[in-house]
């Protein structure tokens, strides 16, 4: 019986092309589902030998720590360099694209909101 290995789903095509490499290399038998046309069905990693379960999620484990672990340390030298950006400097760069923004958010949020408000009146 085959096991799903790992999900596929909102996974970024560069973490999906190294772990996929990564299964290849160590000769892990697995197959891969594609998302469908309509994106339905389930995208995956399948095990057909379910022997290499315990490996193979560890392999993967062990990939996403040091996934993690880098992008951790990429923010942190983005935050060194001061190249981290957060609201409040998007506001100070451009404050009239940013409130042009916000604005239009509201009155997109107003509008959506407004009819049942009024319905229940």
């Amino acid at each position: 019986m085959t096991v799903r290995l790992f999900n596929l789903r909102g996974v970024p095509d560069d973490e999906a092309d190294e772990i996929r490499h990564l299964l290849q290399e160590d000769g892990v038998d697995f197959y891969e589902t594609p998302p469908g046309n309509w994106g339905i069905s389930a995208p995956a990693f399948w095990l057909r030998d379910t022997a290499q379960t315990d490996r193979a999620k560890k392999l993967i484990a062990d990939y996403q720590d040091n996934r993690a672990a880098t992008a951790r340390a990429a923010r942190v030298h983005l935050k060194q360099e001061g190249k981290d950006k957060s609201i409040l400097d998007a506001f100070r760069e451009e404050p009239v694209k940013f409130i042009a923004y916000v604005g239009t958010a509201l009155v997109i949020l107003y509008f959506s909101t407004k009819p049942f408000l009024d319905a229940g009146q």
